[in-house]
């Protein structure tokens, strides 16, 4: 299988500062890569030359053998890498129909005046939504009456609706409640299962032992090393985010 993603020697400085140094990795489809590390470990640094946010030192990014390096984040994103930060990127006084077409708006004519087509977006979010399995309570409902996990799911939903085939989520269950955690982790497993590839950043074990096929642990803006989740361990894991193998 070729890879979905292909990240080469990613370098990035700031003035005198080298945030990032010579980050390398693969991403299948379907597969979840978990970058792992502590605050300042350049995780957050590497998935923005990734979307087009920040333009790299050096080094090149490559989505289904297409060079990304240099372009907009909207390039990007048309490219079909799709970013949802923990912000969410939500306006909370829409519906999840109208936040899925956020931007994107389907409008009608009626009397040759344009409307928007709220029904059709509406019938779209509640598709894709089954899809993923994911269920909430009205669908006409502004989506600040829902549940920070129901939030999360729309903006996924968002993605897949969008044909995103590489999502990354950035702390997707921070702030999050024990069960909305759960509800997120089997989220991600049902995209997986959709063939969409997941670059998830956290810095929280259970998270990462739960969702990861690999972890890439970051330590002062290098990889501290890659290991399975079958073949390493919590501690193993700590130490390589605190810099001990380097």
């Amino acid at each position: 299988m070729s890879a979905l993603l292909e990240v080469r020697n990613l370098n990035k400085r700031f003035g005198g500062n080298e945030a990032v140094k010579d980050v390398s990795f693969d991403l299948e489809p379907g597969e979840c890569v978990v970058l792992a590390g502590d605050n300042g470990a350049g995780k957050s640094t590497v998935i923005k030359m990734i979307s087009g946010v920040y333009a790299p030192t050096s080094g090149t990014v490559t989505l289904r053998g297409d060079v990304l390096t240099g372009k907009t984040p909207e390039a990007v994103r048309n490219a079909g890498i799709e970013t949802i930060y923990q912000d969410l990127a939500l306006a909370d006084n829409l519906d999840p129909g109208l936040n899925l077409y956020l931007g994107r708006e389907r409008t009608r004519r009626i009397l040759g005046l344009p409307f928007l087509d709220r029904k059709t977006m509406r019938d779209d979010a509640a598709r894709v939504m089954k899809t993923l399995g994911i269920t909430v309570p009205d669908p006409s409902a502004p989506v600040r009456e829902m549940s920070g996990g129901q939030r999360q799911a729309i903006a996924l939903a968002r993605a897949v609706h969008w044909k995103a085939g590489l999502v990354i989520l950035d702390e997707p269950t921070a702030a999050l409640g024990v069960p909305e955690q759960r509800e997120v982790m089997a989220l991600i497993e049902r995209m997986k299962q959709q063939g969409v590839g997941i670059i998830l950043i956290s810095h929280n074990l259970p998270d990462i032992f739960a969702a990861a096929d690999r972890i890439i642990v970051l330590a002062r803006g290098v990889v501290a090393g890659e290991r399975r989740p079958d073949e390493t361990s919590d501690e193993e894991i700590v130490r390589m985010m605190m810099g001990a193998t380097l």
